[in-house]
């Protein structure tokens, strides 16, 4: 896929490795911008919107100087809106109180996707589907939040609140708020992360007991629950498709589709805590196979040499799966200088030359943007010098053609 080794330099404290001609190759090159709990953007306590512009354009350069060409932007972390939305109140984090509109007023959404279109990139709107309170009794709730105005489509879950996944009049709510947003906004995807059904809580089981004896037509609870998962993945793509044909719609799940303890045809050599499959109900491969999402950007965050998840059997095993349709991997830049391992310098940039090598893996995600601030071991340099040094196209889906 790549050119030959032809030269060799040395930046600061790490080698890289140059190729003679330049990637001729479409590559997807994202990074994800997290506003929950103001984890990227705006910063903590910047209510001021002309601050805001002045900072979400400041993040937008450094990722166009480092070589990107893709921003997934969470523009509802739960049930709430980082744009005008008859359905859901302002964002708490946007604002500083849940329903109070921005000061002085703009539509962010509107904003970020001209200003990210300006340098040429994609934007795609990331939206947690099922959280509704992030932080019981401490997240502000306004009183138009759908949490007071049905209180009866949600479930408690540790510190959290979430829409009951198998109600029905929940699965067409969300679809309305996806195609509110694909209609009015050019965004250019809708994105999903990997919270679906919460993950499990050691000694607490989610209350799901009234929908899955109303709906649950005989199925095992967990056949049903994986079927309410499919249901509102089939939807969503076709909610987005009539609204805008070419609009994508991706996933990014937890990086363990399936151990091979519990399948032993199709599951991972890994031996992880948690799946999607088994824990979190979301079975990926049938919505590939179905063509019902465009991309998947499964959360690779684990070392090479990881015990239970080692990121180059992960690798290997979403390239052997992903249906013909795109697959992007999700690297852990915020992993940095957390252990041994994630100290080595080259830990990142040998999994970005991992997923090059493979066949059917078109780019990459990074978790997440405030990383790169630091450039934590080198590694905005290395993108910016080396990896993404020369420009890249965007992998062509036939399909939407």
């Amino acid at each position: 896929m790549h050119n030959k080794i032809l030269a060799f330099f040395f930046i600061g404290s790490i080698f890289f490795i140059t190729k003679g001609n330049a990637q001729t190759t479409p590559e997807f090159r994202g990074v994800w911008v997290a506003t929950v709990d103001n984890i990227d953007w705006p910063s903590a306590g910047n209510f001021n919107s002309d601050s805001q512009k002045v900072e979400f354009i400041k993040l937008l350069d450094m990722h166009q100087r480092n070589g990107f060409n893709a921003m997934i932007v969470q523009v509802r972390p739960a049930a709430d809106a980082f744009y005008p939305s008859q359905f859901e109140p302002w964002s708490e984090w946007l604002t500083g109180k849940q329903g109070q509109p921005p000061i002085p007023y703009y539509d962010p959404l509107e904003f970020m996707i001209t200003e990210t279109h300006k340098r040429g990139m994609v934007f795609h709107a990331w939206m947690n589907p099922y959280r509704a309170e992030f932080n019981l009794g401490v997240s502000s709730i306004a009183a138009t939040h759908i949490t007071k105005l049905h209180p009866e489509w949600f479930l408690t879950y540790g510190d959290k609140k979430y829409f009951d996944p198998g109600n029905k009049s929940v699965q067409q709510y969300v679809a309305n708020i996806v195609k509110d947003v694909v209609s009015r906004y050019a965004v250019d995807a809708i994105h999903f992360d990997d919270y679906f059904y919460p993950y499990r809580i050691t000694g607490k089981e989610f209350q799901d007991n009234d929908s899955y004896m109303k709906y649950g037509s005989g199925l095992k609870k967990d056949d049903w629950r994986r079927s309410n998962t499919d249901s509102i993945i089939a939807l969503l793509s076709r909610v987005i498709k009539a609204s805008n044909k070419n609009c994508q719609f991706g996933i990014s799940p937890f990086g363990i589709w399936r151990n091979v303890e519990r399948d032993a045809i199709n599951g991972s050599n890994t031996n992880g805590g948690a799946s999607n499959y088994d824990d979190l109900y979301a079975n990926i491969l049938l919505w590939l196979q179905n063509g019902w999402i465009d991309y998947v950007a499964p959360q690779l965050y684990w070392e090479f040499s990881h015990r239970t998840a080692p990121y180059n059997v992960l690798l290997n095993w979403w390239n052997n799966h992903t249906y013909g349709r795109h697959c992007y991997i999700g690297l852990g830049i915020y992993k940095a200088n957390t252990n041994k391992a994630w100290k080595d310098p080259t830990q990142l940039t040998k999994q970005i030359e991992a997923l090059r090598s493979k066949p059917n893996i078109q780019g990459m995600i990074f978790f997440s943007s405030k990383s790169f601030e630091n450039n934590p071991n080198g590694w905005s340099d290395s993108l910016r010098l080396h990896y993404f040094k020369n420009p890249s196209t965007l992998p062509e889906m036939e399909w939407l053609k």
